[in-house]
């Protein structure tokens, strides 16, 4: 469910119409909807209700907006980042850095440092190297890092190959079968506090059969380390849930996915932590654009719109599907290649589709795009890097404001043997 509704023939957020939004900001801008932020926090955390110890950690790669950071904040929740940059966004929201947790394959030896200053609760680690690189800077510091083993344990996913994180090519985690002595050897470092085990096998996962066969085989690990006398006593679970992107979608939810870790966790006896994402912002915005103009095609016509590639690069680079609904539909129905300005093929977003009927002028929005949309944007074709809007019942505001080309072109210098 979210709070993008239509009344009185007019696609509102909230209380709020989109049409007061594009004519006083412009388009295309990405818009939130605060109330479905809130709703889909709870609604994850409450699924997760019957275990006994949990820990909640935002994945903030999929919006690091700071308000809606902020939102969930307020939520109780901590952060999940793979960055120095989202950890500073992690913190200014109010997040404590005793809720913060440190992922990523590719941490460097500076972010490590800012990280233990920062006083972040977990660092999962991705390979021995950086388990030994960890400890030392720890020491140097004066201080020990309590950290996790992300394990790879090379299950498929299901999911699209660019988005799936959990089979034996994939770059994240320490193979399987080595994971015990890599362990091992970490536990016994001065300066790292070895507590428990990681595991993340993709995005926009649909079926949860993978992640239980996940699941079971961190349980053997985690009793097979226990039994050889090491602690084990968080199991970080990773994140990855999918969302309905198509009108009429059903995928298993929130509570559904509760109740499979519920049953295969009952015996673990360990803090049980999560980073979701999606689940949490993706039906909670849209990208509101508006219709440049209807081209002639050979086959169909090209709905050509303001929001481009640079916007919203999911269809070009994973050619995910994101429902195209008209602001003000007229109830009648055509069947377009709907396409950004940016001079490439790929800047396409669907091919052939129906849709609703729209004409030059017309405004639009490309739903479930609160995940992985303005946090993936650019500025390609030296287009202007979109803004974002959040809406609190009958109130809004602009909460990232359009960085214009002129702006940009005013942080580059040209040497003075070029003058």
């Amino acid at each position: 469910m979210d709070h993008f509704e239509l009344r009185n023939g007019v696609l509102h957020a909230e209380d709020v119409p989109l049409t007061a939004i594009a004519e006083a900001v412009g388009t295309p801008v990405y818009v939130y909807s605060r109330a479905t932020l809130e709703r889909h926090a709870r609604v994850f955390r409450e699924a997760l209700d019957a275990l006994p110890r949990r820990h909640i950690a935002f994945a903030v790669k999929s919006n690091p907006n700071l308000a809606v950071l902020k939102v969930l904040a307020k939520e109780g929740y901590g952060a999940d980042v793979v960055s120095w940059g989202e950890m500073d966004r992690a913190l200014a929201a109010g997040m404590p850095g005793a809720d913060v947790v440190f992922s990523g394959v590719g941490k460097t030896q500076q972010e490590l440092a800012a990280a233990l200053t920062a006083g972040v609760g977990q660092f999962n680690v991705e390979s021995e190297e950086e388990g030994v690189e960890l400890a030392g800077i720890a020491r140097d510091l004066g201080c020990r890092a309590v950290a996790t083993l992300r394990v790879n344990p090379n299950v498929d996913a299901g999911t699209h190959a660019k988005i799936s994180t959990g089979k034996a090519e994939n770059k994240f985690g320490v193979a399987y079968d080595r994971a015990a002595e890599i362990y091992a050897r970490l536990a016994a470092l001065d300066g790292l506090e070895m507590r428990g085990l990681a595991v993340h096998i993709g995005s926009q996962i649909t079926d949860l059969a993978p992640s239980r066969a996940a699941f079971v085989k961190m349980g053997e690990l985690m009793r097979t380390l226990r039994a050889a006398g090491f602690i084990v006593s968080h199991m970080d679970l990773g994140g990855g849930l999918g969302v309905p992107y198509r009108l009429g979608e059903v995928l298993p939810g929130p509570a559904e996915y509760g109740a499979m870790v519920a049953e295969v966790t009952r015996d673990w006896d360990a803090t049980i932590m999560f980073e979701p994402g999606r689940v949490i912002t993706g039906n909670s915005g849209v990208l509101l654009t508006q219709v440049i103009r209807v081209k002639p095609g050979s086959v169909a016509p090209f709905v050509v719109v303001d929001a481009a590639m640079n916007d919203l690069v999911r269809p070009a680079m994973y050619d995910a599907w994101h429902d195209f609904v008209a602001v003000r539909p007229n109830g009648e129905r055509m069947v377009a290649n709907i396409v950004g300005p940016i001079c490439e093929t790929g800047d396409t977003f669907a091919m052939g589709r129906e849709i609703d009927a729209v004409k030059a002028g017309d405004l639009a929005v490309f739903r479930t795009a609160g995940a992985y949309g303005a946090t993936m944007a650019n500025t390609y074709n030296s287009r202007a890097l979109v803004p974002e809007v959040m809406v609190d019942g009958d109130r809004w505001a602009v909460v990232a404001n359009r960085i214009d080309p002129a702006t940009i072109l005013a942080a580059e210098q040209v040497p003075e043997w070029l003058e």
